[in-house]
């Protein structure tokens, strides 16, 4: 008999180890939040030899400890009602000691007895777990029985707790590293829609020179630039940025540039300015979300006429630098996106050789260093008024390496668009070398 006893004993201690074995592998295993804990309140059941298990995780928000997974009770019980840390039982065990409940059917303390009564529980054991000293949630054992919960049991108990918490905590930050990993992700594909935006050369047109940078921060934003032919003398100048970080703004603004194209096809002859920026307003419009709106500097530069016509919606305004000097161009309207009737003013502005053009994103003045201190359009200005007759690239070069050498290594919160665009000669013999230099340039397959 004694031998029978042993044996069984030995057998049941071989379970229960084998049980908190289980628990061990949540702990140091990669496993979704709801699955960790689903398995929990089974194993905690089945070491401690009860009939069921609740496990409730903290809200840090709201105060209440939500019920996250249960074993072994009914869905009715599972919605009884909210606990929150104002009930006894939690702060009593959130100070760090089991609370035993002998008998719940006449302990004050229990907040939904009639419920507790109809699902034919009578005792339980909820004890706090706790990470590194913070409590993150309760683990409540409950027993048809009453007085169920012994030392041995509240020390058993305890133990599960604390492994319960670990590979709950455990979860979480698998959990976080795989979103993680899910963003770095958008951010890559991010990446490839706005790079696949940008045009790979600028146009080669005699008595224009144009040149172009991106500067990508760590998060994906919704930058964009443009540049194309509208007729053999007449190039269409395009900045815009949406308001809105990620792939969603990636590809909304990629969205947003086949609009652009689309609407400008044929010129500005048979498509007025005017008349296509109310069409990409009210593209905006429907497109764009509560909070979400589209800044656009749109322009056409005529190099034979030697006239530049542009609208300004809610963008940084463009720069036009002449023999030192610097006008901002502002006409134009409300940025797109906000309100569908929205009016739209175009001006025109008489261009010199040698005068200057830089289209920007807010990016550029905005960049800080360790300082807290943003690089702004002051120091832009002083930068530009000493490019004097810079090619365009030097122009977008310097205007960066200034900017760079202000912020030094400080990490930045938004991209940066820079567009730089240059009045030249239109002598003949520059216009042929041109020519000859952007056929060698399209035979290679190259970038100007």
């Amino acid at each position: 008999m004694n031998g029978t006893i042993m044996t069984s004993k030995t057998q049941e201690q071989i379970e229960r180890d084998e049980q908190i074995y289980q628990i061990s592998t949540l702990v140091a295993g990669n496993f979704a939040l709801q699955d960790v804990l689903d398995r929990l309140a089974e194993t905690a059941v089945k070491v401690t030899g009860t009939q069921a298990c609740s496990i409730r995780l903290l809200d840090d928000a709201s105060g209440e400890l939500a019920m996250r997974s249960t074993y072994g009770l009914s869905e009715t019980y599972r919605s009884k009602g909210p606990v929150t840390l104002d009930d006894p039982v939690i702060q009593e065990a959130f100070e760090g000691h089991a609370v035993v409940l002998d008998d719940m059917r006449d302990d004050a303390r229990v907040r939904y007895r009639e419920e507790t009564i109809r699902e034919g529980l009578i005792s339980q054991l909820t004890v706090a777990m706790t990470f590194r000293d913070k409590p993150i949630g309760v683990l409540r054992l409950y027993s048809p029985e009453p007085n169920r919960f012994d030392e041995d049991a509240v020390t058993l108990a305890r133990l599960v707790a604390n492994q319960c918490a670990i590979a709950i905590t455990n979860a979480k930050l698998y959990g976080e590293a795989l979103e993680g990993a899910r963003v770095a992700e958008q951010m890559r594909l991010g990446a490839v829609i706005q790079r696949r935006m940008l045009p790979d050369r600028a146009p080669c047109i005699c008595g224009l020179d144009i040149a172009a940078a991106y500067e990508p921060c760590f998060e994906i934003g919704g930058d964009m630039y443009d540049y194309f032919m509208l007729n053999d003398h007449t190039v269409a100048l395009c900045m815009a940025d949406v308001i809105g970080k990620g792939l969603p703004a990636a590809i909304m603004m990629s969205m947003f540039r086949g609009t652009i194209r689309a609407y400008s096809d044929g010129g500005y002859e048979r498509h007025p300015m005017e008349e296509i920026i109310r069409k990409l307003n009210r593209v905006a419009c429907r497109e764009c979300r509560d909070g979400e709106f589209i800044t656009l500097f749109m322009a056409a530069l005529d190099v034979r006429e030697r006239t530049l016509w542009y609208c300004n919606c809610g963008h940084e305004p463009a720069l036009l630098v002449r023999d030192g000097r610097i006008r901002e161009l502002r006409r134009g309207g409300l940025v797109l996106g906000v309100m569908e009737e929205a009016e739209y003013v175009i001006e025109t502005v008489p261009l010199e050789e040698n005068d200057i053009l830089l289209l920007y994103t807010d990016g550029l003045i905005d960049a800080m260093n360790f300082d807290q201190e943003m690089w702004g359009k002051e120091r832009l200005y002083g930068v530009l008024g000493q490019c004097g007759r810079m090619p365009a690239h030097c122009v977008v070069r310097t205007v960066l390496q200034y900017r760079r050498r202000f912020v030094g290594l400080a990490n930045q919160t938004d991209d940066t668009s820079v567009v730089a665009v240059r009045l030249t000669s239109s002598d003949p013999a520059r216009r042929l070398k041109k020519e000859q230099a952007c056929d060698a340039s399209r035979s290679a397959g190259g970038h100007d």
